[in-house]
């Protein structure tokens, strides 16, 4: 049982470094993640063994039979069953067209899961589990994780808070040795482990050394486990407290260990030095002969839609790409595309940088983005950098990295609509040209800021929004012009005056420094 708890890595915290790493469409990152999707279904069959082990000698091979069955049922509930009627109750729900009764029947099912597992000796958080799996089977699996996102933050501090509470510090002092024996001995047994599992299925060393690195630390799951185990009195509580404190240190260790991971297997690994010196020579190979061409970070749709027009007109390239099926079938097919981490100085020097004409960045992950221009601006300060985004939330971050040109995709999709609409309309295509191109040289300011809906996500990072206000006959800013309220400096942008004319609708008044404003004046 304590060796359950132990064997479990941390989901959550693993998934976020290697994800700010760029790392999950890596050979490491896909071991890995196969790996605690491996642990989290584990789990299942843990939360219900456990309290057979708790039976007495004499009960243990009916209480083992007895956990087999409820195995057995657990899955049928979730792979034959539980799909389908969860499904059908979902679709029903969602056509009643209620954000609020869908939440509240996601906190039925939760809640109805774990009551039905503890009704059949189970624990609440197996129930928990199982409501989990079987939501992510049904259609509505984005819209629940969608409403659960504003909570999962809190509720997983909650979840620490809980277990930081459990934590007694007496024992911990009294017994450093033990924790220290159980924090190294399972961190070494568990990198080891997996390192050599990795290797056995054919992986490199350096890419076993990294993925064991990666899991050595203990897990959420660990804790419910160890909480079941508790309440079981399998183990002595001192025990159980130095267990807890060993896992907790495990996982405060877990940044610095997937942080240096790449020294690691350096160091350690003989031959990753010459593995990473024959991906940089294909690198190379690709640009020696090659200047004044442009450098690819990302070979996803954007990427290959530019190789293509690049190619049409003859303009050389090299694409660095880190989806190792996605670099082997577009090589195949003629890309002149190779696997590497462009946010590595290594690769972008192999790349050519230094007689590269331009670089282009086409990851949707904004701080995937920041890496590369720091590292395109370190190696060549003053390069020519496009950098896609989906809008213009980080339009002034990504410039101040070092960004020439950045293509918010949501305002280019709006221009490119506006152009048609406007040609559908009968405006000569020289004025719609030169309405979006007027557009773009100012950098979309023009088109900057939007009136924020209902629907509207409220932790979006876009910082423009559009209010209207109206000036109240009381307000101090009536009599003075837009220049004297100095609005620039609290971060507000006016752009437009509506005035009321007589018994005329307003009308909008020309921008000007010297614009005096009047009562009831609508700002914009």
């Amino acid at each position: 049982a304590l060796g359950g708890a132990l064997a479990m890595s941390s989901t959550a915290i693993v998934t976020k470094l290697i994800s700010d790493r760029s790392e999950l469409e890596t050979e490491h990152g896909r071991n890995i993640i196969g790996i605690l999707l491996f642990q989290d279904l584990a789990v299942v069959f843990l939360l219900i063994l456990i309290p057979s082990l708790g039976s007495n000698p004499s009960d243990l091979f009916l209480a083992l039979t007895t956990a087999s069955i409820k195995i057995t049922v657990a899955l049928i509930l979730i792979f034959f069953i539980g799909q389908t009627l969860m499904s059908r109750w979902f679709s029903v729900v969602a056509k009643l067209r209620s954000q609020e009764l869908f939440m509240l029947n996601l906190l039925l099912v939760v809640l109805g899961m774990s009551a039905l597992t503890e009704h059949f000796g189970l624990s609440l958080a197996l129930g928990a589990f199982l409501a989990g799996m079987l939501i992510a089977e049904t259609p509505y699996r984005h819209q629940v994780e969608e409403d659960v996102k504003p909570f999962r933050d809190v509720l997983l501090g909650l979840f620490f808070i809980t277990i930081g509470m459990l934590l007694d510090f007496q024992v911990i002092y009294e017994q450093w040795l033990l924790v220290l024996l159980l924090l190294i001995g399972p961190l070494i047994f568990k990198f080891g482990l997996i390192a050599l599992l990795s290797r056995a299925f054919g992986s490199s060393p350096g890419v076993s050394i990294r993925t064991g690195l990666c899991l050595a630390q203990a897990g959420e799951f660990g804790f419910v486990l160890l909480n079941q185990i508790d309440g079981l009195n399998l183990i002595d509580p001192e025990l159980s407290q130095a267990v807890l404190a060993a896992m907790l240190l495990s996982m405060f260790g877990a940044p610095f260990l997937i942080q240096y991971s790449d020294r690691i297997a350096m160091r350690f690994s003989s031959n990753e030095w010459l593995l990473q010196s024959l991906a940089l020579t294909r690198v190379a190979a690709k640009t020696v002969r090659t200047e004044n061409h442009v450098v690819i970070c990302g070979f996803g749709r954007s990427g290959q839609s530019l190789a293509r027009m690049l190619d049409q007109e003859k303009i050389p390239y090299i694409a660095l790409d880190m989806d190792p099926d996605r670099v082997k079938e577009a090589a195949a097919a003629g890309d002149n595309v190779v696997y590497g981490d462009a946010s590595r100085e290594n690769y972008l020097v192999a790349a050519g940088l230094s007689r590269a004409k331009a670089v282009v960045i086409t990851y949707a992950d904004t701080p995937a983005t920041l890496k590369v221009l720091h590292q395109v601006e370190h190696l060549r300060p003053g390069m020519t950098v496009l950098v896609r985004t989906k809008d213009d939330a980080d339009l002034a971050k990504l410039q101040a990295a070092g960004a020439t040109e950045v293509v918010p995709e949501l305002i280019e999709g709006s221009l490119m609509m506006a152009s048609h609409v406007l040609l559908m309309m009968g405006v000569p295509m020289r004025k719609v040209v030169r309405r979006i191109t007027s557009a773009r040289e100012a950098r979309y300011s023009l088109l900057r800021g939007y009136f924020r809906g209902v629907e509207d996500d409220p932790d979006s990072k876009e910082s423009w929004r559009l209010h209207s206000v109206t000036l109240l006959p009381e307000s101090a800013s009536i009599g003075k012009t837009l220049e004297e309220l100095h609005l620039e400096n609290e971060g507000v942008s006016v752009q437009a005056v509506r005035r009321k004319v007589g018994n005329a609708d307003y009308i909008k008044l020309e921008l000007a420094p010297n614009l005096r404003l009047q009562a009831n004046d609508i700002l914009v």
